[in-house]
């Protein structure tokens, strides 16, 4: 459906900012007359205190012909102006179902959950669009319109005529708009990311380099053992790396399995709306780091320990 719609945000505003509804909602007569605009319907996005979270008010009707409607899990839609629709997530994450009252979580009101939907459609929270102007103050005010148009082909056509026709609003197709959420168009957000793993980087190959330096220190008397009976220096240090190459790799599979075990723990027990996601890219890099830390970590106290007087090494504590 992205290809088919199209986004008008407020004057001034950014792809990043949360309006309030400077939007008049009479601009939507206008742009039904549009050519190839076949649903036109507009949002108020409140937000509920917490920066990732907000309610979306919406004309369920006019909503439901431009989205293809909502899947409900539990209850239905809209019976009156008190009721709230929540999905899964939302649902889960404040124990609530269907029928029951969610009390002061959203605009300090209390609301009777009328429906629980399937996540991933616009918002976590949906509430009568006029009941939201009310309730905000923004009478015949929208945060954004969505437009749909009849075919694929005609998302330019209509873009453009738009912008020509709404000088000073941010029009987007919704795969331009959705391609704007990338790290490059977020200010700083590249740049943190970089520091934030270049520590983790640096602290996981430092612990992987200690753990194997303590490790091979304190097998210092096997060595001397196996040097005793005729064992070379090469073949001592070859049986350290091997050993070395394995844990690494035993570890990367262990901490991809782990990784997985937090995601379902996560979901289950802690859902959050921007639920953790597991990166396969990262894998590979993750068991370059474990085996540089392991050899590195290995070679030196495995070369000191091989060249060692085996009577020396016998008497290591």
């Amino acid at each position: 459906m992205g290809a088919l719609v199209i986004l008008i945000r407020p004057k001034g505003s950014s792809f990043l900012s949360m309006t309030s509804a400077p939007i008049p909602e009479g601009l939507l007569d206008l742009l039904r007359r549009q050519p190839h605009v076949t649903v036109a319907t507009g949002i108020i996005i409140q937000s509920l205190g917490n920066p990732l979270q907000s309610a979306a008010g919406v004309d369920l009707t006019e909503f439901n012909r431009m989205s293809g409607g909502f899947r409900y899990l539990q209850g239905g839609p809209f019976q009156s102006p008190d009721d709230i629709l929540v999905d899964e997530v939302f649902a889960r994450e404040n124990n609530v179902k269907a029928g029951e009252i969610l009390r002061g979580k959203v605009l300090n009101l209390d609301w009777r959950v009328c429906g629980v939907v399937e996540p991933g459609k616009l918002n976590r929270v949906f509430i009568d669009l006029r009941r939201m102007q009310d309730l905000t103050g923004n009478t015949a005010k929208l945060s954004q319109i969505y437009l749909k148009v009849d075919q694929p082909e005609n998302t330019g056509p209509v873009k453009e005529s738009l912008q020509r026709l709404l000088e000073d609003y941010p029009i987007y197709s919704m795969d331009e708009f959705i391609s704007l959420f990338q790290v490059d168009n977020i200010p700083a957000l590249n740049k943190f990311l970089a520091i934030m793993i270049g520590i983790a980087v640096v602290i996981g190959f430092a612990v992987v380099c200690l753990s194997m330096y303590m490790a091979v220190l304190q097998r210092t008397r096997e060595i001397g053992i196996l040097k005793s009976l005729g064992a070379s220096r090469l073949f001592i240090l070859r049986l350290i790396l091997r050993e070395a190459v394995l844990l690494a790799l035993a570890g990367t599979l262990i901490g991809i399995g782990m990784s997985f075990g937090a995601n379902w723990a996560l979901d289950t027990f802690a859902p959050a709306s921007l639920p953790p996601a597991i990166v396969p890219e990262w894998w590979w890099k993750a068991a370059g780091i474990a085996l540089a830390g392991a050899m590195l970590g290995a070679l030196y106290p495995g070369w000191r320990a091989a060249s060692q007087d085996p009577i020396e090494a016998l008497a290591y504590e």
